[in-house]
């Protein structure tokens, strides 16, 4: 019996400055987004973060994508991440959004973000103190979600340091976590054959906790999956889909 050998490889659109930042999150985990992919058990490749139509290309050796940014950076690699996560959900390519990462994911398939979450909800708590960066608060994981099968169900803390904030999801996304005002701190796809999933805080900086590996071993695990019933089931990826896609039969 034969056993195929799969080195998951998974692409990182994101900015430098939150990519490539030294040190270890809290002691436990290297920081960046391509340590935190190695540390997940995948290889790490830098897709590029502007518009391209060739995105089959770019994406031909790579099992899922890591989509992230900040407010500074946020801006100018929004067309290039709407059309990248498009390419994602017509093949069910696994993505994790990251905090513009998410906004992004959000914007693109229908839904509306809070541009300044202070003026616009003055009730909500503290989600940004620039003199202070690396602010954490508690959220709540909605039971029975993707993400709580990852962190655990219930109230969790996290590195959420941000202005922007998603106001109205998405059609065809759910909320699974939220701050104690309500405000929304990750989305994902209700298409249980689709990994994507987009949280608010920040997975793979200095003050991540040492729960949030999670993430990306998450995203790995997808991949995996995905990719290996490509491999036993056909000799080609799956061709784009307009409807939800549904898992192929794999052969005895």
């Amino acid at each position: 019996m034969s056993t195929t050998t799969l080195t998951v490889r998974i692409g990182i659109c994101a900015s430098e400055d939150l990519a490539e930042r030294a040190g270890r999150a809290w002691g436990i985990w290297p920081v960046g987004y391509p340590a935190a992919v190695t540390a997940a058990g995948a290889a790490p490749v830098s897709l590029p973060s502007n518009s391209t139509d060739r995105w089959g290309d770019v994406l031909n050796d790579v099992h899922g994508v890591v989509l992230a940014g900040s407010d500074r950076a946020g801006a100018p690699q929004t067309a290039g991440a709407t059309s990248l996560l498009h390419w994602c959900r017509d093949r069910g390519l696994p993505v994790l959004a990251v905090d513009q990462g998410l906004l992004t994911l959000n914007t693109t398939f229908g839904g509306g973000n809070y541009l300044d979450l202070s003026r616009e909800v003055p009730e909500a708590l503290q989600h940004r103190h620039p003199p202070e960066p690396g602010l954490r608060h508690a959220i709540n994981v909605e039971r029975k979600s993707r993400l709580a099968g990852l962190y655990g169900e219930g109230e969790i803390v996290v590195n959420s340091e941000h202005r922007r904030a998603v106001c109205r999801v998405a059609r065809g996304f759910k909320v699974c976590a939220r701050a104690l005002d309500n405000v929304i701190e990750a989305i994902e796809a209700e298409d249980e054959e689709w990994f994507a999933l987009g949280v608010q805080w920040q997975p793979a900086s200095a003050t991540a906790s040492g729960l949030d590996i999670q993430l990306f071993r998450g995203l790995v695990e997808a991949a995996a999956h995905r990719t290996l019933r490509i491999v036993r089931g056909s000799s080609r990826a799956p061709t784009p889909r307009r409807a939800p896609r549904r898992r192929q039969l794999v052969s005895a």
